[in-house]
């Protein structure tokens, strides 16, 4: 091998980023990473001021000043897409009027990386850039896993949440959740329209066909509300056969009795479960909250409970929209301790 050989083998190792340029600036030379940079074209041959734009200093358009600024950092860019930034300092060569020139992507070896899919064996054993590319792959590394723990935390969160909202039973919105939905509508000032629902006959069903029985009529009793209702309403159960639907932006009584009285005719009808048949209905109360009422929402679940009262009083599998009459006169039929209650049954 000869000497010069031996040399530019020597430079590929510690070196793999230079070219040697001849005295008229072509490249009769280029290391084995320089070559990855434009694979499909040969730099062989070619002025080196041709494949790369000196962007800094300026104004340097030949060999001779290339040389003249020898030992000075440069700031390339390669003049054909990608047009990745590169850094390089030009030294005399072996060879009369020869220069050496070593490069470096410097701060932008990420992303030369990755458009390039160079390793760690295209670089120099000793180049600090392979000290740059283990903290980059090692805060990649943690960077992917801190995002795979936060979305499994969020995911966890939203899963906590949801069931911390909902009713194992029925997969309906519990109590909790109802409350969490007129404080919101509170805040907004929205008009809507609230229903109490409450099971007749029910208790009957759990007394002579057992709980799996009255378990299988709620599941029953909670997809027949959603069904007749909208997907912007909001269907809670928040006791033992008590409900509560929630209907943003309710045009009005009428629309709201249509829904009620579309829950009651399905309620009404036989519900098998294992040879058996289930009966039971549906009284409801409905009531509508205006903004500009003043009313709190405490105020609104109990107009909605005074209507359900008369539904009952009234001969159950009814509903009624609630108004100040209903009010007094469930006050008339109290007795001193309070309004009466009536058995869900």
């Amino acid at each position: 091998m000869s000497g010069v050989a031996h040399m530019q083998e020597t430079m590929d190792i510690l070196c793999p980023m230079h070219v040697v340029l001849s005295r008229t600036g072509h490249v009769i030379h280029a290391g084995p990473t320089v070559q990855k940079l434009r694979p499909g074209t040969a730099m062989m041959g070619r002025r080196f001021l041709e494949i790369f734009d000196l962007k800094r200093p300026r104004a340097i358009t030949n060999m001779d000043g290339l040389r003249s600024i020898a030992g000075t950092k440069l700031h390339l860019q390669l003049r054909d897409a990608p047009n990745t930034e590169i850094k390089g300092v030009l030294v005399p060569g072996p060879g009369d009027g020869e220069c050496i020139v070593n490069l470096s992507f410097g701060i932008s070896v990420v992303d030369a990386v990755t458009e390039y899919a160079l390793t760690s064996a295209d670089f120099a054993a000793t180049d600090l850039t392979i000290e740059m590319l283990y903290l980059v792959e090692a805060k990649s590394a943690a960077m992917d896993a801190s995002r795979k723990l936060n979305l499994r935390l969020q995911g966890a969160m939203i899963a906590a949440e949801e069931q911390a909202f909902t009713d194992t039973l029925t997969g309906l919105k519990n109590r909790r959740a109802m409350d969490h939905v007129l404080a919101r509508h509170a805040q907004w000032e929205t008009r809507f329209g609230l229903m109490q629902v409450d099971l007749d006959w029910f208790k009957a069903v759990n007394d002579t066909l057992g709980h799996a029985a009255g378990d299988h009529v709620l599941q029953t009793v909670a997809r027949v509300m959603v069904e007749e209702t909208r997907e912007t309403d909001t269907v809670c159960r928040v006791g033992g056969d008590e409900f509560v639907i929630i209907l943003p932006y309710a045009k009005g009584s009428d629309a709201m009795e249509s829904i009620a009285l579309r829950i009651i005719e399905r309620l009404t009808r036989p519900i098998p479960f294992q040879g058996e048949i289930c009966q039971i209905s549906a009284s409801i109360g409905t009531a509508i909250y205006e903004p500009e009422s003043g009313e709190t929402m405490a105020q609104v679940l109990d107009n909605a409970d005074v209507a359900l009262y008369a539904s009952k009083h009234g001969g159950r599998g009814r509903q009624t929209v609630y108004t100040e009459a209903l009010r007094t006169q469930a006050q008339n039929l109290a007795p001193p301790t309070g309004r009466p209650t009536v058995d869900s049954d």
